[in-house]
């Protein structure tokens, strides 16, 4: 009996220290492969960059078009703004550790903001970000040789609209209805007849595309204030829907006209004209869908229409001139709007402006001197 004993224990003391040493190995391996994964973690993390995100204006239907054409040629998402949210915007995408390729698109440059954009554009370069510029807007040459030097891939011809500068430039990565989401951009800003934008309205029925782009046109002007449908209609023209089968375009688009229809009366009523311009504030509308009918109504070659913007403190202009129209208002507004404090400018018969609401009396009077 005391022979079993003492055997036992023996036994357990055995058992105990061959445990205790295979404990032991495990606790040293453990660290050692936790250490090897963080390490592959981190290495991982730094370099990926896969975002693509399109800048585009969000206030007709070349913005509008532009984005959708990016999106069904490189995916990704699209921020759509005015012209005075433009510098916003780049200073939150240019914060983005994710961010890939940024196309901007249909924005233009005033000579207020082109040295904060090349800075901007500066650094994403540094960041590695590739960055396409398209755009039809009058620019600044130098601002051109600028982006050129910096390897921003700049994408601009005043002859043809945004989106058929898209369109050209990306063909081969996009579909075929790609080109009547183009031919409707041509349409609404009024370039249907230049170049590559007409022979894209040949490919279908005139009256077709004519009412397309006009409905189009209806539902982004009286969607400004809700960008998630503006977002949606990227969305949907990208995925090569027309207009008329995104569900209540055509409806609200006659709702467009009958408020637009009621404008006639009111300009009638309100405008008033100085030597070279007509011109008029809007209360209950946006600038751009009355300036037409200042124009026209006036029986100038030049319309202003301005709404003022309560919450930045400044008026929304829009400018239009008529065919007989000599001067380039692009470049004047730009140059005038600057040295009041504010930004503009645009095409030769087209354009628009942010000024001051101090000073809007004097762009009015200004402006009107440099029209001859």
């Amino acid at each position: 009996m005391a022979a079993s004993k003492t055997k036992k224990p023996s036994t357990k003391k055995a058992v105990k220290k061959i445990v205790k040493k295979t404990v032991v190995k495990k606790v040293t391996k453990k660290p050692s492969a936790k250490k090897s994964t963080k390490t592959k973690v981190k290495k991982s993390v730094k370099p990926k960059r896969s975002k693509v995100i399109c800048i585009s204006h969000k206030e007709d239907c070349d913005g509008i078009s532009s984005a959708a054409i990016i999106r069904q040629a490189f995916g990704g998402d699209a921020i759509l703004v005015d012209y005075p949210g433009q510098m916003e915007a780049l200073n939150q995408v240019v914060l983005d550790e994710k961010l890939k390729s940024l196309f901007i698109c249909d924005l233009g440059l005033s000579k207020k903001t082109q040295d904060e954009f090349i800075d901007i554009m500066t650094t994403l370069r540094k960041n590695k970000v590739s960055v396409t510029y398209i755009d039809h807007h009058d620019v600044d040459p130098n601002v051109v040789k600028a982006l050129n030097k910096i390897k921003v891939k700049v994408i601009h011809d005043i002859n043809e609209c945004t989106a058929v500068l898209a369109y050209t430039a990306f063909k081969s990565k996009l579909n075929d209805h790609a080109s009547f989401v183009a031919a409707c951009a041509a349409i609404t800003d009024y370039m249907e007849s230049r170049p590559i934008g007409s022979k894209l309205l040949q490919i279908y029925d005139r009256q077709f595309a004519l009412i397309s782009a006009t409905v189009l046109t209806y539902n982004i002007v009286g969607h400004q204030k809700e960008p998630d449908y503006l977002l949606y209609l990227v969305e949907e023209l990208a995925d090569s829907k027309f207009p008329h089968a995104i569900p209540n375009t055509f409806e609200f688009a006659q709702i467009q006209v009958e408020k637009l229809s009621q404008m006639i009366a009111k300009v009638k009523q309100g405008m008033k004209t100085m030597k070279n311009l007509g011109y008029m504030e809007i209360l209950d509308a946006g600038a751009s869908g009355a300036v037409n009918f200042v124009m026209g109504l006036s029986g100038k070659d030049v319309g202003v229409a301005y709404k003022e913007r309560i919450d930045h403190g400044i008026y929304a202009v829009s400018v239009r001139g008529s065919k007989d129209c000599k001067v380039h208002l692009g470049k004047i507004v730009n140059n005038l709007a600057t040295s009041l404090g504010g930004s503009g400018g645009g095409h030769d018969k087209a354009c628009g402006a942010v000024i001051p609401k101090p000073k809007i009396k004097k762009f009015i009077t200004e402006l009107n001197k440099k029209i001859k």
